[in-house]
């Protein structure tokens, strides 16, 4: 569990000291732009390229692969059928379908990987998941509906060009080819990759931190109330009972499996999801409510856990 206080603490402080940055502010007025397009097109990419390019793709055939990836199929879906049901917008729905399901597994799921469950791995196929299928079908659809295409085929053709003009799904693509190739890239060519790929989550928690100076406190009404609890609720609660109902009822997992699985699951909204949202300037408001209230309910959360199946 010292893993958990570990990583809880120190993205609790860098938010902090963004906080403080938007106090002052010494940054000036555009660090929250500036910052979150640092990490979406520079930042972001050399740390997914570096991170997949050196992952084992057999992880992705194992039971509780399936276990994750379905508890994750599942909380999306459950926000995208209600998001439509309820007309929240393509918008709003979209975000709040990646707020929902889409786990901090770089920031926060390596350390809780390493420290909690003893295997960095473990949380490699969420993440090919998320940055091979969820983020670009996302990114796609907000493309779209912010884009100025009309008709069908120039929407077909934006549609099949988005993902491969996009830096987040062309980085993950590269670094998945060369994992499928065997080639170990000679480091000197990594370093610059790790070097820039180190200011990624670094550059989200600061915007994150400053773009929380002056807002309400989250879960205090207004348009987005609903779709944030939902997302918090479906994140928090909902997708872990998912991960533990399919894990031990349907694929006969127990022990150390079946509570791996469960605490991914159990994993906060990553802060990706708001940095999408500013890029695409798109469910803001949603987007950091939902990281903020779902990372302060994990704690808990994983202590239960901890308790229930540790």
């Amino acid at each position: 569990m010292s893993g958990v206080i570990v990583g809880f603490g120190v993205i609790a402080s860098i938010v902090v000291i963004g906080y403080m940055l938007g106090r002052i502010p010494l940054l000036g007025p555009g660090a929250k732009e500036v910052l979150s397009k640092l990490a979406f097109y520079v930042a972001s990419p050399a740390l997914l390229f570096t991170i997949l390019s050196g992952t084992d793709l057999s992880v992705l055939v194992s039971g509780p692969v399936l276990v994750s990836v379905l508890s994750v199929l599942v909380a999306a879906l459950t926000f995208l059928v209600v998001g439509i049901i309820r007309r929240w917008g393509v918008g709003r729905t979209t975000v709040g379908t990646l707020g929902s399901s889409y786990v901090n597994a770089g920031n926060l799921g390596i350390p809780i990987s390493v420290y909690v469950l003893g295997d960095a791995s473990l949380v490699a196929p969420i993440l090919l998941l998320q940055l091979l299928v969820l983020a670009p079908v996302s990114l796609t659809v907000l493309d779209l509906n912010n884009g100025s295409a009309k008709g069908f085929w120039p929407v077909l053709r934006r549609a099949l060009g988005t993902p491969v003009r996009n830096p987040v799904v062309i980085a993950s693509l590269a670094g998945v080819l060369v994992s499928a190739s065997a080639w170990t890239p000679p480091g000197p060519l990594m370093e610059p990759f790790e070097l820039v790929g180190g200011m990624a989550v670094p550059a989200m928690l600061l915007a994150f931190g400053i773009s929380l100076h002056g807002s309400a406190l989250p879960g205090r009404g207004g348009p987005d109330q609903g779709p944030v609890l939902l997302a918090v609720a479906l994140k928090s609660v909902g997708q872990p009972l998912a991960a533990w109902a399919l894990g031990s009822l349907v694929f006969g997992l127990e022990g150390a499996a079946l509570f791996s699985v469960v605490v991914l699951a159990a994993l906060p909204t990553a802060q990706n999801v708001f940095n999408y949202a500013t890029q695409y300037r798109t469910g803001e408001v949603l987007t950091r409510e939902v990281v903020l209230l779902s990372t302060f309910l994990t704690v808990p959360a994983l202590f239960a856990i901890t308790f229930l199946l540790g």
